[in-house]
């Protein structure tokens, strides 16, 4: 990002595909409700699980999109869905716990666990696996040594892959029978591709649950998410939310109440992503790019570069320079294979797109 800024303030073309984040807007519905709430006056605290008709309103959104109802009274408002990975763990583990995470997987995820002086373990995901994590290889990880949870993305980022409905109930099921605690990171839901993407409430009442209207909504910046967590946790959870945060920023909050009435906006902007995907799966082949991960959902594509580099950070750097292209290196995903892998983000404009494809081709071709 601050390489591409650099560029732009010389006066040089950067098309951004580094920043995984909506080009969009929040939903109208959304940013009017906030202009009102601000013209009223007063902004105060609310309830440190967040506005009850919120929490009701994501109740009742589980059961629109997955026909699976939801008690609100397990819903949980956070800031963003990274207070809410906070609070799961805080909630959940203990120093020195050990937590499957996919790699390639979210950075964070290892960042935060380490910081809670917990032990994330990788789990490498391949072809072999679907590009997935499977149930056989968290077992495997847990009888080298007892896992205390296992957390997984579908869609994942950074490779936009899928689970199944069938993998995510036998991955969860596996972990219901050892006794492993599951954290599903469902920030991705709602785009989707290659077939519906499954939740996790549907096939666990233990499962927790994380979301978020930074990527289906586009609210990175507002910081708003949820939690849907098991009865046990909702107490703890509140507790812990009452002492770090007090609770969700309230205008957010209500904007985010809001965003739910903005869906035919939201799904517009994912027709565009279809768009854009179909730009890229068709494009980056004949550009040179032919190796990438199965584009299920979210809105990246993992293309396999070491044909033409084995050092992800300079082909990202180079083809900054050379092709005013900006994305994101491998290695910050996956230090050990990220090396030879790059992240493209789609979530711009059609027409960025494709002259990042025309881009491409001219440099690999040059």
């Amino acid at each position: 990002m601050a390489a591409a800024a650099r560029r732009e303030a010389a006066g040089g073309r950067v098309v951004h595909m580094e920043v995984g984040q909506p080009a969009a807007p929040a939903p109208s519905t959304a940013i009017a409700a906030a202009r009102a709430a601000l013209e009223a006056g007063r902004i105060g605290y609310t309830e440190a699980l967040g506005i009850p008709q919120l929490r009701s309103r994501i109740a009742a959104y589980y059961t629109e999109c997955h026909g699976v109802t939801v008690d609100p009274g397990r819903v949980v408002v956070t800031t963003g869905s990274s207070a809410a990975f906070t609070l799961a763990f805080l909630a959940l583990l203990e120093p020195g716990d050990r937590v499957a995470v996919a790699l390639p997987g979210y950075p964070p995820y290892r960042h935060i666990l380490t910081a809670l002086g917990c032990e994330p373990v990788p789990i490498g995901i391949s072809a072999e696996t679907g590009w997935a994590v499977t149930a056989d290889a968290v077992l495997a990880a847990h009888r080298a040594a007892p896992l205390e949870a296992v957390l997984v993305a579908s869609p994942a980022n950074p490779t936009g892959t899928m689970l199944s409905a069938a993998a995510l109930a036998g991955l969860i099921q596996a972990c219901d029978a050892e006794g492993i605690r599951f954290i599903s990171d469902e920030i991705y839901h709602g785009l989707d591709y290659a077939f519906p993407a499954e939740t996790a409430v549907r096939l666990s009442d233990q499962a927790v649950v994380i979301n978020s209207f930074s990527k289906y909504f586009c609210m990175t910046g507002w910081r708003i998410g949820w939690m849907v967590v098991p009865d046990a946790l909702v107490r703890p959870v509140e507790r812990l939310q009452q002492n770090l945060a007090i609770s969700a920023p309230t205008l957010s909050q209500i904007a985010a109440l809001a965003a739910f009435d903005g869906r035919d906006e939201m799904e517009a902007v994912k027709r565009g992503y279809e768009d854009n995907r179909r730009t890229l799966t068709e494009g980056l082949p004949k550009a040179g790019l032919e190796k990438f991960l199965p584009v299920d959902g979210a809105f990246y594509l993992y293309a396999d570069v070491s044909r033409f580099s084995l050092d992800s950070l300079a082909f990202a750097q180079r083809m900054l320079a050379e092709a005013g292209v900006a994305a994101t290196p491998g290695i910050d995903f996956d230090p050990v294979d990220g090396h030879r892998f790059i992240r493209f983000c789609y979530a711009g404009s059609n027409a960025d797109m494709r002259e990042a494809v025309e881009r491409i081709g001219r440099w690999l071709a040059g």
